[in-house]
């Protein structure tokens, strides 16, 4: 089989990364880098996660670190990980290791020196590949390097023995074709849309964490039509549809055109039914956070409002989700674009200078207050001086209302 090796990139060069490797004997074979990294190297992706393989066992890994002077943090200690904070970035190291129990959530591991044995358990062949730290040299034991090429995602050994040992494999794989795939691998498609029900034995919160991710590949939109037609979503977010899939393509679409950053939590909102309260709901089912509920359901609001005014009531973000789910064409991608650059403006007026004009302490000032600053927001934002113009009218108002009352 023909050698092939890791092309340059600038992660190969950090000097810590290197001291470290070799703390963990990679000059003799000991350590390897592995997943991510090597995969996304290969294909000229950024790489931004570094992992390690290692045959050395998790107590020794963590004497070496010690002895090297580097701080180690055991992350997950009984599955053989230990993470190793170096100045530019922490890099996972975890002994190899093979299943000896699954219930679809979780693994027991045993530890081992076997490389094949450690790929085995390893979600899909792509994700299984190794690199020498100094050499580049690759060592690929299921092919995943013409998978690669070839734009497949491909499960290691029987699909359907692997989504049982971890249900979540099958949002995964439909991340991962997402991102790499073609067309997409049939045992794969079948063996997920045969086990679709097993979604719905796991977390909310894992669940969230793979589609938010999946929603940002560049494949999503026809990923998701993929799962739609296969009703993987069913158990799980039976509210998405294809009508919401259509959706996400046109605010999608919008965002590359306004030259925006793939926002996952605008392209969820876009996915679901313009209702508020059932946005709410699906938040709070896959667990989000109040601030990603927030979001969701002030997206799913209705219509209304120019860019400056939007953004200066619901913060950018906030501005270009209501603005892309509700504004169709040309104006969608100006009006967005208006956002991105806009300003926002602080309202030059407090409760303190309306009492200072004899306005009582009490609801009165919070009312006029804001009466004046949907003034000023009317008005385009104007400065200061015109901001008190408004202030003395609306006092002078209150005046009058106050006399003849």
């Amino acid at each position: 089989m023909e050698r092939v090796t890791l092309p340059a990139a600038g992660w190969r060069d950090r000097e810590e990364l290197q001291a470290l490797c070799r703390v963990l004997g990679a000059d003799g074979g000991d350590t390897r880098v592995v997943g991510g990294a090597v995969r996304d190297t290969l294909l000229g992706c950024p790489v931004s996660d570094i992992d390690l393989a290692t045959r050395q066992a998790p107590e020794d890994v963590l004497a070496a670190l010690q002895r090297a002077r580097v701080k180690a943090v055991p992350t997950g200690l009984a599955h053989g990980t230990i993470t190793a904070v170096l100045s530019d970035g922490p890099v996972e190291v975890t002994t190899l290791r093979r299943d000896l129990a699954t219930d679809g959530r979780h693994a027991v591991v045993a530890f081992t020196d076997d490389w094949r044995e450690d790929a085995a358990r390893r979600d899909f062949t792509i994700n299984a590949l190794y690199a020498d730290p100094a050499s580049g040299e690759i060592f690929d034991y299921f092919g995943g390097i013409d998978d690669l090429a070839a734009g497949r995602v491909r499960f290691i050994g029987d699909p359907l023995q692997r989504i049982a040992e971890d249900h979540l494999r099958i949002l995964r794989f439909f991340r991962f074709h997402a991102r790499f795939g073609s067309l997409p691998d049939a045992a794969a498609l079948a063996a997920c849309t045969a086990r679709a029900n097993d979604l719905m034995a796991l977390s909310r919160e894992r669940i969230a964490a793979e589609l938010l991710k999946l929603l940002v590949a560049q494949g999503a939109v026809a990923t998701l039509e993929l799962m739609i037609a296969h009703d993987i979503l069913l158990p799980v977010l039976p509210e998405i549809s294809i009508a919401g899939v259509a959706k996400l393509a046109e605010v999608a679409g919008y965002e590359a055109a306004a030259d925006l950053k793939p926002d996952p939590l605008r392209r969820l909102a876009a996915l679901l039914p313009r209702d508020t309260a059932l946005g709410e709901a699906i938040a709070n089912r896959l667990k989000l956070s109040n601030a990603q509920r927030k979001r969701i359901v002030s997206a799913l609001g209705a219509p209304g409002g120019t860019p400056p005014e939007l953004t200066y009531r619901l913060g950018r973000d906030g501005a270009l989700d209501r603005w892309l789910l509700t504004t169709s064409g040309t104006p969608a991608v100006d009006g967005a674009r208006a956002i991105a650059a806009f300003a926002i403006p602080a309202f030059p007026l407090t409760g303190g200078a309306l009492v200072q004009r004899g306005v009582g302490k009490g609801p009165d000032v919070a009312r006029m207050l804001r009466e004046v600053e949907n003034a000023w927001i009317a008005e385009g934002f104007p400065d200061a001086e015109r901001t008190a113009q408004l202030a003395d009218e609306a006092v002078d108002q209150w005046r009058r209302s106050s006399s003849i009352v």
